[in-house]
């Protein structure tokens, strides 16, 4: 697949390396795209954790296919086919019912190693065990983590239900400008805190001016707890509004007199 992909495993490889660079993997170094055992071939339980929020965040597909306990395979050669089955080596897809995927590894130096992610109410974690002296112990320690993670972590979500009101336009070929949320806001909470103490606050202007295009930035939804600034939302134009010209005037001129 390698050679396929990028013409050599050697020039595959480098493109791993960037992408991990990318991710911010800053404890990882491919050598081989395979994973065994090699003389500077090396990541972190952090890394690995980066590795699958990326995977999981923007090719969820993927749990669709580590989630399938057991399948068959046609194995074709030139003598003729064959079918064999195929079992999950992720214990925790039959034994925690959370259980969303997602990779198991094991070599000699890196001993039983797994990446298990997990979804509860709404909101999904990632635990990463590495150098466990058996397969027992990798799946025994992601499981306590994940009940760790899941009785720690709360989130606080907004989805932005009130409506906006619309701004007052100078200078545009429309009075006036529908703005909205760019996107709903997220809070993760680690410590228990009191989500009815969050507040929101917006930061508008009292006017814009045109030209406007659709999109941009306009102002923010800014959230506190407490003292704390726990984040914020853009708020974004709905709509473009060209600059008016003269001859949009003398419409208008024309508008108010005779209509």
């Amino acid at each position: 697949m390698a050679e396929f992909i990028s013409g050599s495993e050697e020039a595959f490889v480098a493109e791993m390396n960037a992408k991990a660079s990318s991710l911010g993997m800053k404890d990882t170094t491919f050598v081989n795209c395979c994973g065994l055992d090699a003389d500077g071939h090396m990541t972190s339980a952090y890394d690995v954790a980066l590795m699958s929020r990326e995977l999981s965040v923007n090719h969820p597909k993927i749990h669709e296919y580590c989630t399938i306990w057991m399948d068959t395979m046609t194995h074709v050669t030139a003598k003729g086919s064959s079918e064999f089955g195929l079992t999950n080596t992720n214990k925790l897809i039959r034994q925690y019912e959370y259980a969303t995927g997602l990779k198991t590894g094991s070599t000699g130096l890196a001993k039983f190693c797994l990446s298990a992610t997990a979804k509860k109410d709404g909101m999904e974690l990632i635990a990463v065990v590495m150098a466990a002296e058996n397969p027992k112990q990798r799946f025994g320690d992601a499981r306590s983590l994940l009940n760790y993670g899941f009785s720690k972590c709360r989130i606080y979500t907004d989805e932005h239900t009130e409506r906006l009101i619309d701004l007052s336009v100078k200078r545009g070929t429309k009075d006036t400008l529908q703005i909205a949320f760019k996107n709903p806001f997220q809070y993760l909470s680690t410590t228990g805190a009191d989500f009815s103490a969050i507040e929101k606050k917006l930061e508008l202007p009292q006017e814009v001016h045109a030209p406007i295009k659709k999109g941009e930035k306009i102002g923010e939804a800014v959230y506190h707890l407490g003292s704390e600034k726990i984040g914020s939302v853009d708020i974004i134009s709905a709509e473009d509004i060209t600059e008016a010209i003269f001859s949009d005037y003398m419409k208008d001129v024309f508008l108010h007199y005779f209509s």
